[in-house]
């Protein structure tokens, strides 16, 4: 999973993180937005300029009454920001003016969003909008009921704009069974992860450059051998049930789709039959966790990771761990804000799979649902068409306050200040748009990575597919158990006997309903991949 904490930039420029489960943006869409409209300084949807306006007008002549003001509330995961109250204050202005509305957000700290965001939706709790994304069981909470669906008149009436601009492969790929349960981010991204890693240290020791799995280890098993103090690698937190490195070890070096990492399922990209296969009895596998237990024989990680509630990054920022992995956009956003506090350290991105198919997140990777019971629906749609086209409020929520957390350079960039970090760190990137600004300092190297990753750019069959898990849930949450209770200790190389260690996994697995599960995966792709 994927965890998004920062800012994540388009393909070429730069994008804020999660937590997960689980996250990237680039300047480079998945699909191009449609001629047809561009996005304008001010949602056509938005109500007269007075805040005693009644009547929006939507498509067609249609008309919105906003004589009553509401008040909106949406979860985010992420921590809540210190300049929240003065930045909200300032949304909240310029909503009551819009659409007679004003918005509270509740924040779901990185350390705890994965048990307490499925509560949210099962006690049903009074809120209108929550986050929501692929890596944060979109699907599952969709077919749950937590969602509300939403149609094509609901969009076209109270979201014109957005409407007008988002890809229809977009609407499509944020499908449940037909029906539409999010507002998805208009902005394509790449999710690929990559290694942050101090370069000072690996000059110190003359170590080779970092490109491959070989020299990342070498790096790593130097670091723990003379520099005490220093953790070589930190993962990030939360309830993952693979190591914070198979997306790169794993997915990205085999070349496989892995589905939900919930599930320890793949196919090869190049299989048009998407033939599914069990990830644990694999040879690739039992290769990988052979690398992964000589590192934590030879101390690369801390001895309690497995309880660990660390930030990855700001141990990065400070010195006290020699490496991390993110998507690009999160891990450039990180050099960008340590260059600008002058950190003494230096720091430099590494592509250890060079060469590979890479891949662009779909649609889901960011977006934003309405609450089933939510009692405000026309003004949720409102504020969310707001929030991807308006440019003022965009750039507020994205960014803070002009002047005091960033500095507008042009319509598309901006210059971060020393109080940019008040006002970052949590979910907003479900309102990525082609509005989205890049600051301006956004590391060459890493926008140098993604453009040379343009050509291996990959798409795939299945890159639409959603699975419908409602036959299989028991199943999938008694498998998920196995994962973390025999999975884990075997992905972090605290398991002696390896051999012994997979088979305990995969009997347990077994047991646990696992063939069921991919019954039921295989025929939704092959009926999927009949369609096509």
């Amino acid at each position: 999973m994927q965890k998004k904490s920062g800012l994540i930039m388009l393909a070429i420029a730069m994008m804020l993180v999660m937590i997960m489960s689980a996250c990237g943006n680039n300047n480079n869409n998945a699909s191009e937005p449609s001629a047809s409209s561009e996005p304008s300084a001010s949602a056509s949807s938005s109500a007269s300029s007075s805040p005693a306006a009644t009547e929006t007008e939507g498509t067609a002549g249609a008309s919105v009454d906003t004589s009553k003001e509401v008040k909106l509330k949406m979860i985010f995961v992420g921590p809540k920001p210190v300049d929240y109250d003065a930045v909200f204050a300032e949304i909240n202005k310029k909503l009551k003016e819009k659409i007679n509305a004003t918005l509270e957000g509740e924040f779901l700290d990185w350390s705890d969003w994965a048990q307490k965001y499925p509560l949210k939706l099962a006690a049903a709790e009074d809120f209108d909008l929550i986050y929501s994304a692929n890596w944060a069981g979109y699907n599952d909470q969709a077919l749950k009921g937590g969602f509300l669906e939403i149609t094509d008149e609901m969009i076209q009436k109270y979201m014109p704009q957005t409407w007008a601009n988002m890809p229809k492969v977009s609407w499509g790929q944020a499908k449940v069974n037909g029906k539409l349960y999010m507002i998805p981010q208009n902005r394509g991204e790449s999710v690929e992860k990559l290694i942050l890693y101090r370069e000072d240290l690996r000059k110190k020791y003359n170590l080779p450059e970092i490109n491959s799995p070989e020299s990342f280890a070498t790096y790593l098993k130097t670091i723990a051998a003379n520099e005490k103090g220093i953790v070589p690698f930190t993962p990030e937190t939360g309830d993952w049930k693979y190591h914070n490195l198979d997306r790169v070890l794993l997915k990205q070096q085999n070349e496989w789709n892995m589905f939900d990492l919930d599930m320890p399922f793949a196919y090869k990209l190049t299989d048009e039959k998407g033939q599914v296969f069990n990830v644990y009895e694999t040879q690739e596998f039992k290769d990988l966790m052979v690398y992964y237990k000589d590192l934590a024989d030879n101390n690369a990680w801390s001895k309690n990771v497995l309880n660990s509630k660390n930030d990855h990054q700001q141990d990065f920022k400070a010195g006290k761990t020699a490496s991390i992995t993110h998507n690009n956009g999160t891990l450039g956003a990180l050099m960008s804000q340590m260059r600008l506090e002058n950190s003494p350290y230096e720091v430099k991105l590494a592509d250890i799979n060079q060469g590979k198919k890479k891949s662009v997140a779909i649609s889901t990777q960011n977006g934003t649902s309405i609450h089933a019971t939510s009692k405000n629906v026309e003004r949720s749609l409102m504020l969310i068409e707001l929030m991807q086209n308006d440019k003022e409020l965009h750039d507020l929520m994205m960014y803070g306050i002009s002047g005091v957390n960033y500095e507008p350079v042009g319509d598309d960039k901006y210059k971060a200040t020393d109080k940019f970090q008040n006002f970052y760190g949590f979910s907003n990137w479900n309102f990525n748009s082609p509005l989205n600004r890049t600051d301006e300092a956004f590391p060459q190297e890493a926008s140098d990575l993604v453009n040379s990753w343009e050509a291996d750019v990959y798409h795939y069959p299945l890159e639409t597919f959603v699975f419908d898990n409602s036959k299989v849930k028991t199943e999938i949450a008694n498998v998920g158990n196995v994962m973390l209770r025999y999975g884990i200790p075997l992905e972090y190389g605290l398991v002696k006997d390896i051999d012994k260690g997979i088979a305990d996994l995969n009997k347990q697995l077994k047991s646990a309903g696992l063939e069921k599960i991919q019954t039921e995966l295989q025929s939704q792709i092959d009926a999927f991949l009949a369609k096509q």
